[in-house]
């Protein structure tokens, strides 16, 4: 039986599962309790309700990018890249809350924040020749996580040490 045309395909919901899922973990693990807002910030850190709604338009930016980069795929070896460059972004994605937020350990989350932003401009460079528009949805991605890596750096250079208070937590 064929599906009607209105009806999305099969990458189109899984590109949307995928960014709902790594929004929904995000989100579960980000508690934002005593610990956080008692940490020291840098400046220029933007109020908590700003980061739930940009991650939502960036990981919608994401999930439209992969649909795009996959319908523009020329044949399987493309849509194969394209699968894992996005793979390998998600798992970094996924990684970097848990450390920060769960460990306790800002310090491992900015080791982790190199590998994420590593896996964006992967996703840049490697999207362009398959689909310049593509690749373009990811920039913002891509400025916002260099943001979070400032954040980040400044959180662990005006608290550190993490060490010590991550094993009286745990």
């Amino acid at each position: 039986m064929l599906l009607p045309e209105f009806l999305p395909s099969t990458p189109t919901i899984v590109a949307i599962a995928v960014a709902v899922v790594l929004g929904g973990l995000g989100g579960l693990m980000t508690p934002i309790g005593p610990w956080y807002a008692n940490l020291r910030k840098p400046p220029l850190q933007p109020p908590n309700w700003l980061f739930g709604p940009a991650w939502t338009v960036i990981l919608g930016l994401a999930a439209w990018s992969a649909i795009i980069a996959w319908n523009a795929a020329g044949n399987a070896a493309e849509q194969t890249s394209v699968v894992i460059l996005f793979a390998t972004n998600a798992v970094f994605h996924a990684l970097w809350s848990p450390l920060f937020f769960r460990l306790r350990r800002p310090d491992w989350a900015l080791v982790e924040v190199v590998f994420l932003w590593g896996s964006l401009v992967a996703l840049v460079i490697g999207l362009r020749p398959i689909s310049p528009n593509a690749s373009m949805l990811i920039v913002p991605y891509l400025v916002w996580v260099s943001f979070a890596a400032y954040l980040n750096a400044g959180i662990v250079v005006l608290n550190r040490p993490f060490a010590r208070a991550a094993k009286l937590t745990v």
